[in-house]
C-alpha cells in the first residue's frame, strides 16, 4: 500500500510537468511564428532599399574616420560635418561622370558628323585580309562600300548591329541607373553620421544576443574589414581610375572612358592599371610628337605606380584578405548588380571571409 501511494503522486506530478512542458514549447512556437511573420512582412518592406541601405552603411563605417577628424577640426559641427563629406562625395561621384558623358558625346558628334559628312576615310585593305579563306570576299566587299561611302556601309550592317546597340544602350540605362543609386546612397550615408555611434553600439547588443559573447567582437571586425577593403582596396583603385580618367582627357586619348573602366577593374582586382596605361603609352609615342608624349608618359607613370604608396597608408594593419577573395567579389557582385556590386561585391565578401575565420578560430580556443 504504502509503494502504491508513493508512486501515484509521482506519476501524476510527471504528468503535470510534461503538460506544462507542452504548453511553453506550443506558447514559444506561437511567439516564434508571430515574430516570423512580422519579421517577414517587415523584411518585405526594406528589400527594395536593402542595397541602399547597406551600401550606405558600407560608405558610413568607411568614412567616419574622416568625418570624426572634420567634426573635431570645426569645434564639433557635427550636422555641419555629414553636410560637407556628403558634398565631398557626390562631387567625386558626380564630377568624373560628367566628364566622361561629355567626352563620350564629342566622340560620338565626331563620328557622326565624320560618316555624314564623309570626313572619315578608310585606308586602302591590306592584301592579307583580301586573300583571307572564306571571308576574303566578303570583306573586301564591305570595306570597298566603307571607303566609297560611310553612311551607306551603316545602311547596310544596320540590321546586323541593331541588336548590339540595343545591349549597349541597355548598359548606358544601367550605369546611369548606378550612378543614381550611389548618389542616394552617398546622401543616405550623410544621414548616418550623426547618429553613427548609437546605431553601432545598437549592433554590438544586437550581436551579443545572437552570438554571444563575441558579438560585439565581431561587429568590431566587421567595421575594421569595411574601412580596410573599403580604402585599401576600392579608394586606391578609385583614386587610381579616377587620375588615369582625367589624364587620359586631357590629352585627348580616343575611348578615354572605356580605358578608364577598365584600369578601375584592373585595380580593384589588384592586378593595377599597368596593363592600360602601358599600351596608351607606347601608342603616345608612336603617335605624337615628343614633346607631349614625354608630358604624357612623366604624369602616368607616377599614377601607375602610386598604389604603392597609397596602399600601405590606407590599409590597417592585421587584415589580410586574400587576393582570391577580392576577385571573386568583384566577378560576382558585378554579375548580380552590376557596377554597383563592382565596389559592394568585394566588401561584403570580404567580411564575410574575416568573421567566418575569427567565428572559427574563436571555436579553436574554446
Amino acid at each position: 500500500m504504502t509503494d502504491q501511494s508513493s508512486s501515484e503522486p509521482t506519476a501524476e506530478g510527471t504528468a503535470k510537468r510534461e503538460t506544462t512542458l507542452d504548453a511553453r514549447v506550443i506558447d514559444v512556437a506561437i511567439r516564434l511564428g508571430v515574430l516570423g511573420l512580422f519579421a517577414y512582412f517587415s523584411l518585405q518592406l526594406i528589400a527594395p532599399f536593402f542595397l541602399f541601405l547597406l551600401w550606405a552603411v558600407v560608405l558610413t563605417v568607411a568614412l567616419y574616420p574622416a568625418y570624426g577628424w572634420l567634426a573635431a577640426r570645426l569645434g564639433g559641427r557635427k550636422v555641419l560635418s555629414a553636410i560637407l563629406i556628403t558634398l565631398v562625395c557626390l562631387a567625386i561621384v558626380i564630377g568624373p561622370v560628367a566628364v566622361l558623358v561629355v567626352s563620350l558625346v564629342e566622340t560620338l558628334q565626331f563620328w557622326l558628323h565624320g560618316i555624314t559628312g564623309d570626313g572619315l576615310k578608310l585606308p586602302p585593305l591590306p592584301q592579307k585580309l583580301a586573300e583571307l579563306p572564306i571571308v576574303g570576299d566578303r570583306v573586301s566587299e564591305l570595306w570597298g562600300l566603307a571607303s566609297r561611302s560611310l553612311e551607306l556601309f551603316f545602311e547596310k550592317i544596320g540590321p546586323m548591329v541593331v541588336p548590339a546597340g540595343g545591349r549597349i544602350l541597355s548598359m548606358l540605362a544601367s550605369l546611369s541607373g548606378s550612378v543614381l543609386f550611389f548618389i542616394v546612397s552617398i546622401i543616405l550615408a550623410g544621414c548616418l553620421f550623426v547618429p553613427g555611434p548609437g546605431l553601432a553600439q545598437g549592433a554590438k547588443r544586437f550581436a551579443d544576443r545572437i552570438i554571444a559573447p563575441r558579438g560585439a567582437e565581431f561587429v568590431d571586425l566587421a567595421g575594421a574589414t569595411i574601412r580596410n577593403v573599403s580604402r585599401g582596396v576600392i579608394g586606391v583603385a578609385v583614386i587610381q581610375g579616377l587620375l588615369t580618367g582625367v589624364l587620359l582627357i586631357v590629352f585627348s586619348v580616343p575611348l578615354a572612358g572605356v580605358l578608364t573602366f577598365a584600369a578601375l577593374i584592373l585595380c580593384i582586382i589588384q592586378i593595377g592599371p599597368a596593363l592600360v596605361i602601358i599600351p596608351t603609352i607606347i601608342w603616345a609615342w608612336s603617335s605624337w610628337d615628343l614633346v607631349p608624349a614625354l608630358a604624357f608618359t612623366v604624369l602616368m607613370v607616377p599614377v601607375m605606380l602610386v598604389d604603392n604608396v597609397l596602399r600601405p597608408i590606407l590599409m590597417s594593419r592585421g587584415l589580410d584578405v586574400p587576393m582570391l577573395i577580392i576577385l571573386i567579389g568583384v566577378l560576382g557582385g558585378t554579375i548580380a548588380h552590376g557596377l554597383l556590386g563592382l565596389f559592394l561585391g568585394p566588401v561584403v565578401l570580404a567580411v564575410f571571409y574575416e568573421l567566418v575565420i575569427a567565428w572559427v578560430k574563436a571555436g579553436e580556443d574554446g
